[in-house]
C-alpha cells in the first residue's frame, strides 16, 4: 500500500514508468518502505501507512506538546495587559487617557521591523535553537513589567516584548513543515494554535485567581506578570535542550525513521529538504501577485484577530459585570473558539480545501461584530454573550489555515520563511489599528470598533473567496493545457522549486 493509494518517486529518480513484470521485483527496505524496482534499474518508493502513522504520532508526542506549552507563554505574556487593565493598571501607572492605547500599539511597531531578521536567523541556526532564546527574552521582560513606576517605563517594556516574540509563530508555522506532509499541517498546526485560545481563556481564570492577592508588597496586577514571566523563563531551559533540530535528524528516530521523515518532505512539503538559505531566492516569493493578495488577507484577519485578542475583557466587561466576574467569563467563548478551530482544522485536512474555511472564519467575524453591535446588550444578555463566541470562532480559524493555506503553495523552504514572516507579523501589526479604535469615550458600546472590525472581516471574506476561485480556474487551465487532470497529491513538491511557473504545479485550494 502507499500513501493516499498512490505511488511517488523517490527523491533521485525521474519520471519513469513500471514494466508489465515489475511487481515481481517489490522488495521492503529497512524504513518500512515497498521498494519497486523497474526494468532499467530506477527505484519507485511506495511507502507504508502503517510506517507513516508510526512517525507522525511520535512527532505528535515529542514535538507537538512543548510548542503548545511554548505558545500558551507567548499569548499569555501577550494578553496579560488586557486583564491587568481591568484591575488597575492604568490607575497604578497614573495613566492619563490615550495612554493604555499608546501602549498596546508601541509592541507592534518593533514587532513587524525585526520579524523578518529572527525568521531568517532562525532559518540559518534553526529553530529549535531560535525559538528557545525567543522565548527566554520575552520572559525576561514579562518579568520586568513588575517593576515599571509609569507610562515611560511600560511603553519601554512593550517596546523589547514586541522584538522578542517578533517570529515566533511564523517560525513555528516553518518548524512543522519540516515534520508533517501538507495534507497533515492544518490540524497540527491547529492543535498548537489552540493553546492561544486556551491561554486567553486561562489567563482569565488566572487573572481571576490572582486577583484575589490582597497581601504582598505589590499591586494585585503585577503578581500576573510575575507568575507568568517566570513559567516563561524556566520552560525556555527545557526547550533548548529538548526541540529536534528537523524530522530528519531528530534523535528520538532510528535511521529508518529518519530516512522516512526525509523523504516524506521531499515529495509532500519541500523542494530541497533542509535547504541552507539564500537571501535573493527566498525573496522571488514576491515576483508572484498571489503573495501580495494573501499579504492582504492577512491585513483584514489582523484587526478581527487583535480586537479579540486584546479587548475581549472590555467587550465581556459591557454585560454589567465587576472586574474579576469579567475576566472570569472571557473563559467560555476562549474555549470555544479553541473547539471550533479543531473542528475547521480538521475538517480542512480531511476535505483538503482551506479556503472555504478560512471564509467561513471571517463570515463568523463579521456576523459577531455585527450582532453585538446592532442589539440593545442589556436587553438581550444571552444574545450578545453568543455574539462573543462567535468572535472567537472567526478569529482563531482563519489565522491558522490562511497561515497553512499559503505555506502548503510554497515548496522553497526560503521562500515559505520569507512570505510567512512578513505576513503574520503584518496582521499583528493590526493591533496598532485595533488599539486606537477601542476608545474610552466609547465605552462601554464601542459602536466604531465594531464596525470598523466588521467591515475587516467583510472585506477578507471577499479576497479569501477570489483567490480560492482563481486557484481553482488557474489549475483546471493548467490541466487543459497538459491534456489530463492532475491533483495536488499527484505532482511531489520536490518538482516545484519554481512554484507557479513550473509546468507540473497546482494550487493547494
Amino acid at each position: 500500500m502507499d500513501y493516499d493509494k498512490r505511488s511517488h518517486e523517490s527523491p533521485a529518480s525521474d519520471d519513469k514508468h513500471l514494466a508489465a513484470d515489475d511487481e515481481k521485483a517489490i522488495s521492503v527496505n529497512a524504513s518500512g518502505e515497498n521498494v519497486v524496482t523497474t526494468e532499467d534499474g530506477t527505484n519507485l518508493v511506495i511507502v507504508s501507512p502503517a510506517a507513516e502513522r508510526a512517525l507522525t504520532r511520535k512527532f505528535d508526542l515529542r514535538v507537538l506538546p512543548a510548542l503548545a506549552v511554548m505558545y500558551l507563554f507567548n499569548s499569555l505574556d501577550k494578553s496579560n495587559l488586557g486583564n491587568a487593565k481591568t484591575n488597575g493598571l492604568e490607575k497604578t501607572l497614573r495613566l492619563k487617557n490615550g495612554q493604555y492605547n499608546t501602549i498596546l500599539s508601541v509592541f507592534f511597531v518593533p514587532y513587524v521591523l525585526t520579524a523578518p531578521l529572527l525568521a531568517i536567523a532562525g532559518k540559518k541556526y534553526g529553530p529549535n535553537r531560535v525559538l528557545p532564546l525567543m522565548m527566554f527574552s520575552f520572559g525576561c521582560f514579562t518579568l520586568l513589567v513588575t517593576a515599571v513606576k509609569n507610562f515611560g517605563g511600560l511603553m519601554t517594556i512593550r517596546w523589547f516584548l514586541g522584538m522578542s516574540e517578533s517570529a515566533f509563530f511564523p517560525l513555528v508555522i516553518y518548524y512543522q513543515t519540516t515534520f508533517y506532509r501538507r495534507g497533515e499541517l492544518a490540524r497540527r498546526l491547529a492543535i498548537f494554535y489552540a493553546a492561544q485560545s486556551i491561554a486567553s481563556a486561562f489567563s482569565g481564570l488566572l487573572a481571576f485567581g490572582v486577583f484575589h492577592i490582597h497581601t504582598g508588597p505589590l499591586a494585585d496586577w503585577r503578581y500576573l506578570f510575575v507568575i507568568e514571566g517566570c513559567c516563561t523563563v524556566l520552560f525556555s531551559f527545557f526547550a533548548f535542550f529538548y526541540l529536534p533540530q528537523s524530522a530528519s535528524t531528530a534523535r528520538f528516530l532510528s535511521q529508518a525513521e529518519k530516512d522516512l521523515a526525509f523523504y516524506r518532505m521531499q515529495v509532500d512539503s519541500s523542494s530541497v529538504v533542509n535547504e541552507k538559505f539564500n537571501l535573493k531566492e527566498s525573496f522571488k516569493v514576491f515576483k508572484h501577485w498571489t503573495s501580495f493578495l494573501i499579504l492582504g488577507i492577512e491585513i483584514c484577519l489582523g484587526v478581527p484577530l487583535q480586537s479579540v485578542q486584546l479587548f475581549l475583557p472590555q467587550i465581556v466587561g459591557r454585560l454589567g459585570y465587576d472586574a474579576v466576574k469579567t475576566n472570569l467569563y472571557t473563559v467560555a467563548p476562549n474555549v470555544s473558539g479553541a473547539v471550533m478551530l479543531l473542528l475547521l482544522a480538521f475538517a480542512s485536512d480531511l476535505t483538503r480545501w482551506r479556503f472555504p474555511f478560512v471564509a467561513l472564519g471571517f463570515l463568523f467575524t463579521f456576523l459577531g461584530m455585527v450582532v453585538y453591535a446592532g442589539i440593545d446588550v442589556e436587553k438581550q444578555l444571552h444574545v450578545a454573550y453568543f455574539a462573543t463566541f462567535m468572535m472567537t470562532w472567526g478569529t482563531s480559524a482563519p489565522s491558522v489555515l490562511l497561515d497553512v493555506w499559503y505555506n502548503n503553495n510554497i515548496a522553497h523552504e526560503g521562500r515559505r520563511v520569507v512570505l510567512t514572516s512578513f505576513g503574520v507579523p503584518l496582521a499583528n501589526l493590526m493591533g496598532v489599528v485595533s488599539s486606537n479604535i477601542f476608545q474610552n469615550k466609547d465605552a462601554p458600546k464601542y459602536i466604531p470598533a465594531l464596525a470598523t472590525t466588521a467591515a475587516f472581516g467583510a472585506t477578507g471574506l471577499t479576497l479569501t473567496i477570489l483567490l480560492g476561485a482563481y486557484m481553482m480556474l488557474d489549475n483546471a487551465r493548467r490541466d487543459r493545457r497538459a491534456g489530463r487532470n492532475v491533483q495536488v497529491r499527484d505532482v511531489p513538491t520536490e518538482k516545484l522549486k519554481d512554484g507557479p511557473d513550473a509546468e507540473e504545479f497546482r494550487w493547494f485550494y
